[in-house]
């Protein structure tokens, strides 16, 4: 029974180069980490998987000079060419427990979830590390239905296990998370999309430790 790893708590920060404003992932990441963001998951849809490589290898060297967690979203074989700290993957993706057999014991897996039945099921799973809970509200960076507050609390008080509540979340509702008990959120658009980056990280991190 190998015990869960723990990821770092507060804002969890998503790649996402087509809400930048011209910011290439690279430049969005550094200045996530000068805010303190202690998280970065690697997630890009729209380009080849030999840009992905490039760009995962440098923000896996960004990311280990500043002691940041890296996870890449859906790439297994990605995530194991640059040596990340853990994979995401989702409902339809192959099964967290084929994933740990190609990333062995020490790597971290995160699965994202959409209703109470989901997150229970990974909660039984042991090679689950964390989940995903949401999208929270309607969000343009996932094609999945918002789940609402309901499933969020559910999630809270029946389910042990460390998650990460994204989708729709921005600057105007991230309170109605932190007041349920959320210890790790994401926002992508509004982070990534913001002008002064590590700025609007800080403002969000001094939100989430009120």
């Amino acid at each position: 029974m190998r015990n869960r790893i723990i990821i770092p708590e507060g804002i969890y920060g998503i790649t996402g180069e087509n809400f930048t404003n011209g910011k290439t992932n690279i430049q969005c990441v550094e200045e996530m980490i000068r805010g303190g963001i202690k998280i970065i998951q690697y997630r890009e849809k729209n380009k080849s998987l030999g840009e992905k490589l490039k760009e995962a290898r440098e923000i896996r060297e960004i990311c280990k000079k500043n002691g940041v967690t890296f996870i890449v979203n859906d790439n297994i074989d990605i995530a194991i060419l640059v040596d990340a700290d853990g994979v995401h993957v989702g409902q339809d993706d192959i099964p967290p427990s084929e994933v740990r057999k190609l990333i062995g014991e020490n790597k971290i897996i995160g699965l994202s979830t959409h209703s109470p039945e989901q997150g229970k099921k990974a909660y039984e799973n042991n090679d689950v590390d964390y989940i995903g809970v949401g999208p929270i509200f309607p969000t343009t960076t996932k094609d999945t239905a918002p789940v609402g507050l309901e499933y969020l609390e559910y999630v809270v008080n029946n389910l042990d296990i460390p998650f990460v509540a994204i989708g729709g979340i921005k600057d105007y509702n991230i309170d109605k998370i932190i007041e349920r008990g959320a210890k790790r959120i994401c926002l992508v658009s509004d982070i990534v999309g913001a002008e002064n980056i590590s700025e609007k990280v800080k403002s969000l991190i001094s939100k989430l430790k009120k």
